[in-house]
């Protein structure tokens, strides 16, 4: 009896060291006194998990030989490649995106995502890495023309999202029915349960340019929101956000952002958006 009690008292001190010495989340303070960074952690691992949307063209999406790719993959395979490991994806949505990231499901998400201060309480953005602002994808000839049109009506967007709220905010008389992502509540449109589906421009771009018709949608309104794109990076972890900032400005200057830019949305593409905005690099 006096052996197990000894043994089960040495398991029981073994499995509290292992509590004290793992678990760390960046940001907290080590025994040591040094502080935690995630960057150490991806670079140790070799690999940086990264949570995409996989549905969402051009920015992320499966293509025709079942690979997924997209504008915001591209970006994070040269961040990757600066950290020198390895890249892993794991999709996301608009409404799992930030539990993902908290939870250390992935290191960071790129993932059409707006950086919304109310959004700063459970995590923190790079620089803006793309500019957008919110319209109205609706079939031809129909007359939704703006967002007002949409007194009384039903429209289409993702759970989770920014577009869920401005809407509201726009038009709360608008009926919102908020779909698990963007190509379901395009499914809706067509089969006529909403007149509209709502989100930003360069998403519908690709909603309607990836459709087998896409003559028969329009993209309507103009723009009624300002959407700045922000990696998601875990919260008080400086080291790792500065480095992926870095990371950024170093392809905005080399050119290597506008490559990418222009693979995936240049005129040539059947996603083209034209380029109207400038990185605030530092100096």
């Amino acid at each position: 009896m006096k052996k197990l009690s000894i043994l089960l008292a040495l398991a029981l001190t073994m499995a509290l060291g292992v509590t004290a010495c793992g678990g760390s989340k960046p940001g907290e303070k080590k025994a040591d006194g040094t502080q935690t960074s995630r960057l150490d952690e991806v670079k140790k691992r070799g690999v940086l998990v990264a949570g995409v949307k996989d549905a969402t063209p051009p920015f992320g999406f499966v293509d025709d030989s079942k690979q997924l790719v997209g504008f915001e993959i591209d970006l994070l395979k040269n961040i990757a490649d600066k950290l020198g490991v390895k890249l892993e994806l794991k999709p996301v949505t608009s409404s799992t995106r930030i539990p993902m990231l908290t939870q250390g499901s992935v290191d960071i998400v790129c993932a059409t995502m707006t950086h919304k201060r109310e959004r700063e309480g459970q995590i923190d953005f790079t620089i803006t890495y793309f500019m957008d602002g919110q319209s109205l994808l609706v079939k031809k000839g129909s007359p939704i023309k703006n967002v007002k049109d949409l007194t009384g009506k039903k429209v289409g967007t993702a759970k989770g999202s920014t577009s869920e709220k401005n809407v509201m905010a726009a038009n709360p008389q608008a009926q919102v029915l908020s779909f698990e992502d963007y190509p379901p509540a395009f499914l809706a449109l067509k089969q006529g349960k909403v007149v509209a589906v709502t989100t930003d421009s360069s998403i519908l771009v690709g909603l309607k340019n990836k459709d087998e018709n896409p003559g028969d949608w329009e993209i309507v309104g103009g723009t009624f929101t300002e959407e700045p794109y922000g990696m998601g990076v875990p919260q008080n972890d400086s080291k790792f956000r500065n480095f992926v900032n870095g990371a950024l400005i170093d392809m905005w200057r080399s050119g290597e952002y506008a490559k990418i830019y222009e693979k995936w949305m240049g005129p040539k593409t059947k996603y083209s958006i034209p380029l109207t905005w400038k990185m605030d690099i530092w100096p």
